[in-house]
């Protein structure tokens, strides 16, 4: 549906996920019954859940508690973990920023060049604990850096910037090419971000295995401020799921679409899964976990951008482990804990059993889902409130 700006311009209404509500089904099933698992290339994984790339969220250490608990986290190749060989004094010196200093002082802290040799430390040491190891560079660096991932055993190479396109138009340098580059490669290639259908369906021409989908919409992220751009997520991911149908029927190859950022509680990455996300990319519910390397704090992956920041550091705290936030049990009632507990038991109550299935489920415009009846949890701050 469009609605008229104005006399010169008219747009689509795009919704968040505050704005929806998943409709139960006509039959109920037993959460044990349901099957939540998906697969990138010839990796299974339990849960349907990635680690952004960022570094208050993941460390080789926290990689490999997140692939033993059966996700996939993914790390920064030009983040923290390749600048410095020591990273506790960095991160508590993060941590110790007021609010005025830390958008200046963690551009400073990323001043420090990448070394060459602790991007295949860091992979090694993922790939030794038996966990598959997956890495994040940007699309103007991949070339220069994913040799020295891939000899260290990289398993799943994500490209990843805050809009990549499949066709970037440079007069100053050679762009990258996805579909030569992606091609060359032996490895799974995850691509991402994007927010509509027209670039989800080219970068799936690329021959990436999955999409990210999503600018703007991570606790950590200002780009939707700073530069204006950006689509709700049910919206963005429904037009990705159309996009991947097409992909489908025109090539016979299913491209997977990754829901990155904008997830806080189950219930968002159990609308996320709805509207048609195959997987999910979450950031900062699991830099609250104990395990994450930002003592409680969270900042987006271009806050240290040397002219034009477009995150910022954020304290979300420490909630428990990351088993807890994961899996469970759950000693919090506002669904940031057992958030894939929470996924089955949406798809149990709602009668689906995989998320091929959940995909198809009923989804309906509801802006007053969140305060139907919660006058006293807002009053009292507790709960939904």
């Amino acid at each position: 549906m469009e609605v008229e700006i104005g006399k010169g311009k008219v747009g689509r209404v795009a919704y968040g996920f505050d704005d929806i509500a998943i409709v139960p089904s006509r039959r109920t099933r037993d959460p044990e019954d349901v099957e939540i698992g998906w697969e990138v290339g010839d990796f299974h994984f339990d849960l349907p859940c990635l680690a952004s790339a960022m570094d208050g969220v993941v460390d080789p250490k926290f990689a490999i508690e997140m692939g033993k608990l059966g996700g996939l986290a993914v790390l920064n190749l030009e983040g923290l973990q390749t600048r410095y060989k020591d990273l506790g004094p960095i991160f508590e010196r993060i941590a110790s920023f007021s609010k005025e200093e830390a958008t200046r002082g963690i551009q400073e802290i990323y001043e420090e060049p990448i070394k060459l040799e602790l991007i295949g430390e860091r992979i090694e040491e993922i790939k030794k604990a038996g966990v598959v190891a997956a890495a994040s560079l940007t699309p103007q660096r991949v070339e220069q850096y994913h040799r020295h991932a891939l000899e260290a055993g990289l398993d799943i190479l994500v490209i990843q910037g805050t809009v990549v396109s499949a066709e970037h138009v440079s007069t100053v340098c050679e762009p990258l090419d996805l579909n030569k580059f992606i091609a060359s490669l032996d490895i799974p290639v995850v691509v991402g971000g994007c927010c509509s259908y027209s670039t989800t369906l080219h970068l799936m021409r690329t021959g990436a295995v999955g999409i990210l989908v999503g600018v703007g919409p991570g606790a950590a992220c200002t780009t939707r401020q700073v530069l204006g751009i950006g689509v709700p997520q049910a919206t963005a991911i429904s037009d990705a799921a159309a996009a991947r149908l097409r992909h489908l029927d025109e090539t016979g190859e299913y491209v997977h679409v990754i829901a990155d950022g904008g997830m806080r509680t189950g219930g968002d990455i159990a609308k996320a899964i709805a509207c048609g996300a195959d997987a999910v990319m979450i950031g900062s519910p699991l830099a609250r976990a104990e395990e994450a390397p930002g003592l409680g704090y969270h900042w987006g992956m271009a806050t240290f951008h040397p002219q034009l920041p477009r995150g910022t550091r954020v304290q979300c705290g420490v909630a428990g482990t990351l088993r807890e936030i994961l899996l469970g049990p759950a000693h919090e009632n506002d669904g940031t804990l057992n958030l894939f507990g929470a996924l089955r038991t949406s798809m149990s109550t709602c009668g689906y059993q995989n998320i091929k299935e959940f995909q198809k489920a009923e989804v309906m415009v509801a802006p007053a889902l969140k305060t139907e009846g919660k006058l006293l949890q807002q009053i009292q701050k507790v709960g939904m409130g």
